[in-house]
C-alpha cells in the first residue's frame, strides 16, 4: 500500500522513555527524528499523541475524581505533550501546527478541519491534542475520528512492542503474534490494542491500522516503504 497522507497515533507512556512519570527529553527527540525522516520523504502526517505519562482519566475516576473532571484533565495532559513534541519537532526545523479540541488559543489553534488539511497540503505537522474534546473517549477514539476527517490513508499506531499480540508479550513468554487481523476478529478477540469504539469506527469507515514498535529506529520509514512491519487491521 503506498501512502501519501497517514495519521501516526503515540501513546503518553511512549515519551515516558526511562522515566517513572512525565518526558524523556531522548525519547522525543529521538521520535522526531523518526518523523523528520518520513516528512522530508514528502509524506503528510498528522499526529495524535496519548497523556497516559501524565494523567489518565480512568485511573483518576477510580481514585474519586468525578470521571468528566478526570476525562478533561486527560485532555490538558495531551497538550503538554504535544507541546512537547512540537518544541522538540522544531528544534529540527519541522513546521508543526499544534490543533487542540479545548480551547486553548494562547498555546494552540482550535481544532478545524479545514484548516488542519492545510497546513497537511503545506507539509506541517499538525498534532491534535484534547482528544475528541468530550469526556468518555479515548485518543485511540480521537486518532481515528481525525483520521477519518483528513482523509488519512492509514492509522500508524507506534506502541513499544511489535505488534498486536493474542495476550501481553510484555509479560508473557508465550504470547503469539497477528500478522494480520480483520476488524471484526480485533473487536471479538477484545484485544485491548484499541478500543472497541475506535475498531468500530475504523471498520465503518475502511481505514486500516498498522500497530508496529515505535522504539525500533527505522521503523516508521520501513512501513512508509511498505516494508512487513508489524501487524495491520483491515
Amino acid at each position: 500500500m503506498s501512502y501519501n497522507r497517514i495519521l501516526l497515533k503515540l501513546s503518553g507512556e511512549a515519551l515516558l522513555g526511562e522515566r517513572n512519570h512525565g518526558v524523556d527529553p531522548k525519547r522525543i527527540l529521538a521520535y522526531s527524528k523518526e518523523i523528520k525522516e518520513i516528512v522530508d520523504a514528502g509524506i503528510e502526517l498528522a499526529i495524535v499523541i496519548g497523556g497516559g505519562n501524565i494523567f489518565r482519566g480512568v485511573s483518576g475516576a477510580s481514585n474519586g475524581i468525578d470521571r468528566v473532571q478526570a476525562d478533561y484533565m486527560g485532555m490538558l495532559a495531551t497538550v503538554i505533550n504535544g507541546l512537547a513534541l512540537q518544541s522538540s519537532l522544531e528544534e529540527l526545523n519541522v513546521q508543526t501546527r499544534l490543533q487542540t479540541a479545548v480551547k486553548i488559543e494562547a498555546v494552540a489553534e482550535p481544532y478545524i478541519k479545514r484548516k488542519a488539511v492545510r497546513h497537511l497540503e503545506k507539509k506541517r505537522v499538525v498534532i491534535f491534542s484534547a482528544g475528541t474534546g468530550n469526556p468518555f473517549f479515548t485518543t485511540d477514539s480521537a486518532a481515528v475520528l481525525r483520521a477519518i476527517e483528513i482523509n488519512a490513508d492509514a492509522i500508524l499506531k507506534g506502541t513499544r512492542v511489535d505488534g498486536i499480540y493474542n495476550i501481553d508479550p510484555e509479560k508473557n513468554k508465550d504470547a503469539v503474534k497477528f500478522k494480520k487481523l480483520t476488524y471484526d476478529e480485533a473487536i471479538n478477540k477484545k484485544l485491548k490494542i484499541m478500543d472497541s469504539t475506535a475498531f468500530t469506527l475504523s471498520q465503518e469507515n475502511n481505514l486500516p491500522i498498522i500497530v508496529f514498535n515505535m522504539n525500533k529506529p527505522g521503523n516508521l520509514k520501513k512501513i512508509i516503504e511498505g516494508k512487513d512491519i508489524g501487524t495491520i487491521v483491515n
